[in-house]
């Protein structure tokens, strides 16, 4: 039977217990929670391109301005990339497509993501994964998913001055719905489509995203156009 997704409760209370992205990146790159994530994330084989490199193998925080208007979430950090890395959207195919919408749309520094020292200055804007480390298949569970929702719950905490949501693919729209829903919002009509806005109460305005993988940008599925038109459109809607 194919894998069908699924909807996560977020399994937080409402305050958190932290009052800097420092000390939660501090108990997000040391958590060990699920066994699954662990196994895979220390085990995955060194890609023939980096060899010699000192894989992060570690859960990825999530990284850029702490004071963003603008949240770009994903589903979970890349095998090669941000699992590499140890930044989110940073040295893979995904990552390289993704700058190069942010910087077009004014919001990174740079037109590519390589490394933790590569210099790339985020404005305005906010990365992070709805599941901190890379999973097997792509594949979160949802006890994996429940697990890292309190991380999420607090980079969004955090994040006061956050006006849009933009989720990349349907997994981390969902765990978006899921936050809203635990919030009070009414979720129950939205789908994900491209380029849909979902605007609920008293929450930044959510946006509908296709990833940015290569089974999607090769395929034409999701062009460079249609991904900076996006974030150019979520710019223009600001507050001044």
């Amino acid at each position: 039977m194919p894998w069908q997704p699924f909807s996560v409760k977020v399994a937080t209370k409402r305050r958190l217990p932290y009052r800097s992205f420092r000390e939660l990146r501090s108990d997000v790159v040391s958590c060990e929670k699920c066994p699954r994530l662990v196994r895979f994330r220390t085990t995955v084989s060194v890609r023939a391109a980096f060899r010699g490199q000192d894989y992060w193998r570690r859960p990825v925080p999530g990284f850029g301005d702490a004071t963003a208007r603008i949240v770009v979430v994903g589903l979970a950090p890349a095998a090669h990339g941000g699992n590499r890395t140890g930044r989110i959207f940073t040295g893979d195919e995904s990552a390289r497509f993704l700058m190069r919408s942010l910087h077009d749309a004014g919001l990174a520094s740079q037109p590519a993501s390589l490394s933790r020292d590569d210099g790339l200055v985020l404005t305005d804007c906010y990365m992070t994964a709805a599941v901190k480390c890379v999973p097997p298949e792509d594949r979160p569970t949802p006890k994996e998913f429940r697990n890292c929702s309190v991380y999420l719950d607090a980079e969004l905490e955090l994040l006061s001055r956050a006006e849009a949501i933009v989720a990349l693919g349907h997994l981390a729209f969902r765990s978006i719905l899921d936050w809203a829903a635990s919030r009070g919002a009414e979720t129950s009509g939205a789908k994900f489509e491209h380029g849909r806005e979902y605007g609920f109460e008293g929450l930044p305005n959510v946006y509908a995203c296709y990833h940015p993988s290569p089974r999607n940008t090769y395929t034409g599925k999701l062009t460079r156009r249609m991904m900076t038109g996006l974030f150019k459109r979520v710019v223009k809607g600001r507050t001044a």
